[in-house]
This record gives structure tokens, C-alpha cells and sequence, in this order.
């Protein structure tokens, strides 16, 4: 009987481990394939990095060695900077380095793709590049050779040795500090080169984003957690603070600190109220109340006048609709602050409003918070009417207004903005009031066009 079934189950048997082999080859076979894609695809990044950094400090000879009154070289060659930089953080953001420190070269290519086109963009006839301005490019020229051959060296060990970028991303995977590695240790070099070099003077417009979001900058005394507590059940026009927990956030040295307050709800985590404060002035910054929203009752407009309603009755006064939209019944309005009839844009706070009972379930007002300042708003030295000949023939205005925006240089100006239909579709269209020039054209959602005329 047993000799029987196994003559039987042999066959059968046989067939199995047959497949179970073939199964394990290509298996096998499919692994290794994706391996040496993944290989291949980053020894790619690695020598396209190379040689556009080696090109980056070429451009750089190139454009300093162009005649200063060579306004369309000088623009040609910080394009070609500008262009070059960028491909090298892309192909830097393709390498398996998220565990190495590499940020001071990061944060230092960042800054040169910046520098440049901010540099590029500008009315050189009008505004030639200064001293100043020379130099720092001077300074870019030879720093850039000290990265161009740091990373030649890594290269040629790469070739030389075969190694494997495959085993770099297993080194920094693993919980040894130490990794003996040439490619990690090229790299290390290069972040501890860039870390050493004098700060350059990268100009203002880096200077807004080297200091966003700065709280040392704004208004008020400094908090502590029970005066959070009182900032919070205010703002809930509640008076019980034992239920609140507060968290504060950034060490003595972070330049943004914060607070942060959960409210628990009682029906359970899934409603609790999220707060974040500043500890600098104790601003809220941050508002959320999460509940789901079945349906809708009420429409954009009415959110609007309650979320208006709401900014008023707490410190975001004189505020103006500007942005709406709606989500799974749930209204998101961008407000801009408003004084002497111009619209700040770079000053906003948004607010989610539910659409079934018109309850405000959210807020962030990152940007007014760290945007208020004083600012010197000035008269337009180009009319409407001027500004209105530059713009197209096709445009059917509808509305115009005075706005402070930011320009491609992260500069705020004041520009006259025009909002008109062409072509079926609405637009913004925003005219320098200090030059005539158009700064920016921006496209209206169709869903957003009934609330924004309406507004206006």
C-alpha cells in the first residue's frame, strides 16, 4: 500500500519541488534585476552630479570673465549657474545620502541656485552687479573647485575599485556609526569642507529665507504653559484648563518655538482640538478640529461671512476673502489682510468652516503671524489707467484694486491688481505700480469664480 502511494505521490512531489526551484530562480532573478536598476540608476545621479558640478565651476570662470558692461552675457551665464545648481540637487536628491550628513552642501547649493537667479531675473542696465555681488561670485568660483575635486576623487575611487552604491545605502542602513565605506567618507569630506567656509553675503533676497518663520522677530512677552492654557480656553471661551496638555517645542536655540495644547474631546481622540501657539507672544498660529462633516446645508458665501465674523471676534482683523474652495463639505477660505484699501497677500490666514452648521473646524495663520509688520504702503507712481495699456486686449477686466504681493525675487511691491475674463477663463493679473512691469498672471478655478466676483 505504501509503495503504491508513493508511487502515486512521487510524480506529484517531483513536480512540486520542479516548481518550487523555478519559482526561486526567477524569484532570484527578478530581485537582481531590481538591484542593478537601482545600481545603475544611482551610479547615473552620482557621475551626472559630478560633471555638472565640474561644469558649474566652469560657468562660473565664464561668467566672471565677462566685460561688466555685457549686460546679456552676465544674464546667459547666471542662467546656465542657476540651471546647472538645480540639476545638481536633483541628482544629489536621487542619492541614497538621506542618512549622511550632507545638509551644509545641500543648504550651500540651495543658496547659489538662489543667488543666481535672483541675480538673472533683475534689470541689469537699471541695477549692474556690485562689488559686493562680484565677490560673493568670485567666492562661488573657487569653492566650487574645492567640491569638483573632492568629487572627482570619490569618482575615480568608484571606477577604480568598483564600488557600489548599492553597499553605501546598506552602510548607512545599519546601527554601526562607523562606516568604512570611500564613497561615504568622500562625501562626509566634501559636507565638512563646505561647513568650514566663511558665511557669504548672499545678498537680501536669501535673507527671507534664512529667516522665515524667525519668532525672535515678533511682538509680546515670552509664555509659559499656564499662560498658554489662559491663551487657549479664551480663544475656546471655555474657563477649565485641567483637561488641556501642552507640549512646547524647540530648544533654547531654535529660532521658531512653539507651543502646542490638545484639547481631548470627550467623545473621544478622533475630535480632539489641536492648537499650536507661539512661545513669543503666545500668536496662534495653528487651529484644528477634526470631525467629519456629512453633509452640506449652506454655501460658500455664507462660510465666508462666518469665517470673516470669526477672524474679527480674535486678533486677525480687517481681513478680506480672497481664496475658496471645498472638500468633502468642508469650505477653505484664504483671507488677506486689508489696510488702506490694498489686499497684503503675503499676509493670510486660512479657515476651514464645516457646511453643515457653519462651525469654524480650522485655521492656519502661519504666515499673518510671521508676516505682520509695519509696512510703508506708499502711493502707486503708475495709475490704473496706465497700468491697464500693458495688459492683453482680449482681457475683459472686471474689477480693479491696489496689492502688496511678492515678486520672483521674494520682494514684497505694491502692483495694481486686475481681475478679468479671457477665453472663457478668469484671471489675476498683477501690474507693478513702481514700473509698469507685469509681475504675475494667476488662473481662477472655474468653482472658485462665482465666490471671488462676488467678493469683489
Amino acid at each position: 500500500m505504501y509503495k503504491r502511494l508513493s508511487i502515486v505521490m512521487f510524480p506529484f512531489l517531483l513536480l512540486a519541488l520542479i516548481g518550487a526551484s523555478v519559482w526561486g530562480y526567477l524569484e532570484h532573478q527578478e530581485k537582481n534585476t531590481i538591484l542593478i536598476k537601482a545600481e545603475n540608476q544611482y551610479q547615473r545621479a552620482f557621475h551626472d552630479l559630478s560633471f555638472h558640478v565640474d561644469k558649474l565651476h566652469n560657468e562660473l570662470g565664464n561668467t566672471l570673465a565677462v566685460n561688466s558692461a555685457s549686460e546679456p552675457s552676465y544674464r546667459k551665464g547666471l542662467v546656465n549657474v542657476w540651471r546647472l545648481t538645480s540639476q545638481a540637487q536633483s541628482e544629489i536628491n536621487q542619492l541614497p545620502l538621506s542618512l549622511l550628513p550632507f545638509n551644509k552642501t545641500q543648504d550651500f547649493l540651495a543658496n547659489m541656485a538662489n543667488f543666481s537667479y535672483r541675480m538673472s531675473v533683475r534689470d541689469m542696465t537699471k541695477q549692474p552687479l556690485n562689488e559686493e555681488e562680484i565677490k560673493t561670485l568670485n567666492t562661488l568660483y573657487d569653492h566650487s573647485k574645492d567640491i569638483t575635486t573632492e568629487l572627482r576623487g570619490v569618482q575615480d575611487k568608484v571606477i577604480t575599485n568598483n564600488l557600489r552604491w548599492m553597499d553605501v545605502e546598506v552602510a548607512l542602513a545599519s546601527q554601526n556609526e562607523v562606516h568604512d565605506n570611500a564613497i561615504i567618507d568622500g562625501f562626509t569630506l566634501v559636507d565638512k569642507k563646505v561647513s568650514a567656509y566663511e558665511e557669504l553675503n548672499w545678498g537680501p533676497g536669501n535673507l527671507s529665507i534664512l529667516s522665515k518663520n524667525d519668532g525672535k522677530l515678533l511682538s509680546g512677552e515670552e509664555m509659559t504653559v499656564d499662560k498658554i492654557k489662559q491663551k487657549a480656553v479664551q480663544f475656546l471661551g471655555q474657563s477649565d484648563t485641567t483637561n488641556l496638555k501642552v507640549v512646547e517645542n524647540g530648544g533654547a536655540a531654535s529660532e521658531y518655538q512653539s507651543f502646542s495644547v490638545v484639547v481631548p474631546a470627550s467623545s473621544g481622540s478622533e475630535n480632539d482640538i489641536h492648537m499650536d501657539f507661539t512661545k513669543k507672544g503666545g500668536h496662534l498660529i495653528y487651529y484644528m478640529k477634526s470631525r467629519t462633516v456629512q453633509d452640506k446645508k449652506f454655501e460658500l458665501r455664507q462660510a465666508r461671512d462666518i469665517a470673516n465674523e470669526f477672524l474679527d471676534q480674535h486678533e486677525y482683523k480687517s481681513m478680506s476673502a480672497v481664496s475658496y474652495d471645498q472638500y468633502q463639505n468642508t469650505a477653505n477660505i484664504i483671507f488677506a489682510k486689508r489696510e488702506k484699501d490694498v489686499t497684503i497677500y503675503p499676509q493670510q490666514v486660512s479657515v476651514k468652516v464645516a457646511l453643515d452648521n457653519l462651525e469654524v473646524t480650522g485655521i492656519q495663520a502661519t504666515d499673518y503671524v510671521f508676516g505682520d509688520k509695519p509696512r510703508n504702503l506708499g502711493s502707486p507712481k503708475i495709475s490704473a489707467q496706465e497700468a491697464r495699456k500693458t495688459l492683453s486686449k482680449n482681457l475683459d477686466v472686471s474689477s480693479e484694486s491696489l496689492a502688496i504681493i511678492k515678486n520672483e525675487l521674494d520682494e514684497e511691491v505694491l502692483a495694481h491688481e486686475f481681475i478679468g475674463t479671457m477665453n472663457g477663463n478668469l484671471y489675476r493679473v498683477y501690474i507693478n505700480a513702481e514700473t509698469g512691469a507685469e509681475e504675475k498672471i494667476e488662473n481662477i478655478r472655474p468653482e472658485q469664480a462665482a465666490a471671488v466676483k462676488a467678493a469683489k
